[in-house]
């Protein structure tokens, strides 16, 4: 079954594919079957094209029919929703291949695309968790931060930008350091000294 694997689909397109990248369809296989592997957390069919196109690891329609293929051969399966999108893992089969076929592709991809794929999970979870909407008013912009925790807003404020490139400047840095902005906020607003000491401690540490 792996020698199988490994011979067939040897050839693919060599457009949006950086110097060292995969071309061929096999080793995109084992790419996607390693960071499965690698990776604990759900992930969608569009967090692993990200992950793998962000640092062009390899041509995006050849990594997509990849992925169809190790669905079709029964190495990967469904496994519930996150973000609204179908999430999938390894069948006994797929696992198989990562353990064997891993060592056949070159560490430096292996690496990026892990730490892509892990940037990327981080990113969805700080979306999940803290919402940002910029709305337009008469003379400017509200950027209205929330932080969630489930169905319950947790922390919520409304900071007004006078234009739109103040307001995503606020959007991304909230974003980028939400709990930060909590910890701070939180420890003002109750005077608590030793708090507000280490929450501007780490803030100066952020900037």
């Amino acid at each position: 079954m792996i020698g199988d694997f490994m011979t067939l689909d040897t050839e693919t397109f060599d457009e949006g594919i950086a110097p060292g990248g995969v071309r061929s369809k096999s080793e995109i296989k084992v790419l996607i079957c390693y960071l499965y592997n690698s990776v604990s957390d759900k992930m969608s069919k569009e967090l692993i094209l990200d992950a793998i196109m962000q640092d062009e690891l390899a041509n995006y329609f050849e990594t997509s029919a990849a992925f169809e293929d190790l669905i079709a051969n029964g190495n990967l399966k469904e496994s519930g929703k996150i973000d609204n999108e179908t999430a999938y893992e390894l069948t006994e089969n797929g696992k198989t291949i990562a353990s064997q076929l891993d060592t056949t592709l070159a560490y430096t991809v292996k690496e990026k695309a892990y730490l892509c794929a892990v940037k990327l999970l981080a990113e969805r979870k700080t979306a999940r968790e803290n919402k940002v909407d910029i709305v337009k008013n008469e003379n400017g912009y509200d950027v209205v931060c929330k932080i969630l925790g489930g169905d319950v807003i947790l922390f919520s404020f409304t900071i007004y930008a006078p234009d739109y490139d103040q307001a995503k400047i606020i959007k991304t840095n909230f974003l980028s350091y939400p709990q930060t902005v909590y910890k701070t906020m939180l420890a003002l607003m109750t005077k608590d000294k030793d708090n507000v000491g280490s929450a501007l401690e780490e803030l100066y540490g952020i900037l």
